[in-house]
């Protein structure tokens, strides 16, 4: 257990020295300037509990000139003057331009990080709750952790001037010191690890308190809020977390307050009435200390409570910030599983992809069991089935998402893990079901980052295709107009459909060989869904073809179609075959067709659709 207990604090070191490291890296200005602030900081303490004092009553005793007094302590306060004017610009110019750079890189590295993790971290809970303690205020405590550190080092410093000082006055009233170092290193410890246990039980209860407050003013929620009875439900949970909290910091109150009230009482009490009883028996009892010394030892036993307050609490804070900055340097050191920047080799284009006994868990259970498939290039293939068959799960797997629990993929006869990664995806072109619609322009929400020669085109084209162009052609600003009034009141909310067929767009947009629609036209009416499955129809003249509908009329074109059902394929074949052979998949497409009022002509095709 002691062993333990070391490595923690060896741990909570490192990462102090970790944070120490970045913060020199991001800011040179606030690392230099925090080095001399201590220095004249502790300079200051020292100074005038010792030397100046010293000075002034020693004067005093021998009677000098009053105006030479008076010059000694104008030109202090001249120095003193200038030192502070030094910090306050520093606290209020170069620090606030200063922090902002230090945010600024730190936070890149950490968006940086968040993008290169893979998709399963952002199912973790665990993780999740590591990555927010992580950005939670990362950038106040690498800059606080500089101002600790340097704080022990002078402070260490400082105390041993002024304990050398007092002991050469009276040896016996350094003892006093004991007090306020029980009272912050014993007492002070135990209030700081009460205070630690409570912050981490509030993380989840945080989470939920922040969500809750996001939903409450993001525009994403406003109509559910006032259709539904769902804001009763999220002031519940708001609720209910404040409780969590509550509770949590009721637990700890009382032992907090205690601790607190013994450490104040080591700290001041105790030390203060001590050395003042201490002083006054020696002078006018015994008459072994002078007025000037009982004076200076005064003084100097209140700078050095001070410093030593200082000293504990730059300690503490140290490794308290060592500890929150362990969920930072967690963060950054993960090593991802499938990272964004995977090396590999450059794929030579795509002529076939396979799934080889391919299964897959989210969690104990498997989502994806045994899964064989081939995809040949220029072929048009659907994945049919009911909700939670596992169609989503496949373009994720086929994506390197995530990669496989058991079973291989291949492209071109390679395992898809040989491939550079980045170079692995421009092969294909994705819409997912659950798209998300970016706060930024129409023109940027289609591109996503990319660049090329003729930007508009691609644009418009990939608009007209999706059947949102109309519609973006009455905007003030077309393409230039930015999707949410969050940012710009001139921005546009667009409807569930519409914004669904924008994500479409992407996949238009982009030249990749292989296009993937998963469930491009769920918000669809039936006639913009057959003006949208004619245009996907189009595009498989020259590209490979894989989505996923819930409209089995949609997949009578396809070349293969694979039904699936709890992770398996059970049925393979054209939509023909598959008809032919009136197993689920016709029971199925017969439903529906019913639902739909009218049986659509089998020989039809999707423009019958």
């Amino acid at each position: 257990m002691e062993k333990d207990k070391k490595l923690s604090l060896k741990r909570t070191l490192d990462n102090a020295f970790y944070a120490l490291g970045l913060g020199a890296g991001f800011s040179k200005p606030i690392f230099f300037n925090i080095i001399f602030i201590a220095i004249l900081g502790y300079f200051q303490w020292v100074f005038f509990s010792s030397v100046f004092m010293k000075k002034i009553v020693d004067s005093l005793d021998r009677g000098e000139d009053y105006r030479k007094i008076l010059g000694y302590i104008g030109v202090c306060g001249v120095i003193v003057a200038s030192m502070n004017l030094y910090q306050h610009y520093f606290d209020n110019v170069t620090l606030p331009i200063e922090l902002t750079r230090l945010y600024g890189k730190l936070y890149h590295m950490l968006f940086d990080k968040a993008k290169n993790v893979e998709l399963r971290c952002y199912e973790d809970a665990d993780f999740y709750n590591r990555y927010t303690m992580a950005m939670d205020g990362a950038d106040l405590r690498i800059s606080d952790i500089m101002r600790r550190f340097w704080g022990m080092i002078f402070g260490t410093v400082a105390t041993g001037f002024v304990f050398y000082l007092m002991f050469s006055i009276d040896k016996f009233a350094v003892i006093f010191i004991i007090c306020p170092l029980v009272g912050n290193f014993v007492f002070g410890s135990i209030k700081n690890k009460f205070e630690l246990k409570r912050y981490k039980e509030q993380v989840p209860g945080n989470k939920m308190m922040n969500y809750v407050s996001r939903a409450m003013y993001l525009p994403d929620y406003a109509k559910e809020m006032r259709l539904f009875g769902v804001y009763n439900l999220l002031k519940k949970q708001y609720s209910d977390a404040t409780d969590n909290n509550v509770k949590a910091a009721s637990k700890y109150a009382f032992p907090n307050a205690f601790v607190n009230f013994w450490k104040i009482t080591f700290t001041f009490s105790v030390i203060f009435e001590g050395v003042l009883f201490y002083a006054i028996y020696r002078n006018l009892v015994t008459g072994s200390i002078s007025l000037a010394d009982l004076t200076i030892m005064t003084s100097m036993m209140v700078s050095m409570t001070w410093i030593l307050i200082g000293l504990f609490d730059d300690i503490v804070n140290f490794m308290k910030d060592g500890v929150f900055i362990d969920n930072l340097r967690g963060f950054l050191d993960y090593k991802e599983t499938i990272p964004e920047d995977y090396d590999g080799d450059i794929p030579e284009g795509f002529d076939v992809l396979e799934f080889d006994g391919v299964s897959f868990s989210y969690t104990d259970e498997e989502t994806i069991k045994d899964l064989s498939f081939t995809i040949k290039k220029g072929e048009v293939a659907a994945l049919v089935g009911h909700n939670g068959a596992g169609k989503t799960t496949i373009i994720k797997l086929l994506l390197r998402l995530y990669d496989p629990t058991s079973g291989v993929i291949r492209l071109n006869g390679r395992d898809i893990r040989e491939y550079n990664l980045h170079a692995y995806r421009e092969l294909f072109a994705t819409t997912f079901q659950d798209f998300a619609i970016m706060g930024m322009s129409v023109k940027d929400n289609v591109l996503m980052g990319r660049h090329y020669d003729d930007e508009d085109t691609i644009v418009s084209d990939a608009l007209k295709k999706s059947g949102v162009y109309e519609r973006i052609g009455k905007l003030e600003k077309g393409t230039d107009t930015v999707m949410t009034k969050e940012f710009d009141e001139n921005g546009a909310v667009f409807s569930g459909g519409e914004s669904q067929k924008l994500a479409v767009s992407r996949t238009f947009a982009k030249p990749a060989p292989v296009k993937i629609f998963d469930e491009p036209s769920s918000a669809l009416d039936p006639i913009a869904e057959f003006e949208l499955f004619n245009n996907i129809a189009k595009e498989g003249s020259d590209h490979t073809l894989l989505f996923i509908s819930h409209r089995l009329s949609s997949v009578k074109h396809c070349d293969k179609v694979f039904m699936l059902e709890k992770g398996r394929i059970i049925e393979e074949g054209s939509h023909e075959e598959l008809m032919a052979r009136d197993g689920k998949y016709a029971k199925m497409y017969r439903r529906q067709a019913n639902n739909y009022l009218a049986i659509e002509d089998e020989e039809g095709g999707l423009s019958n659709a």
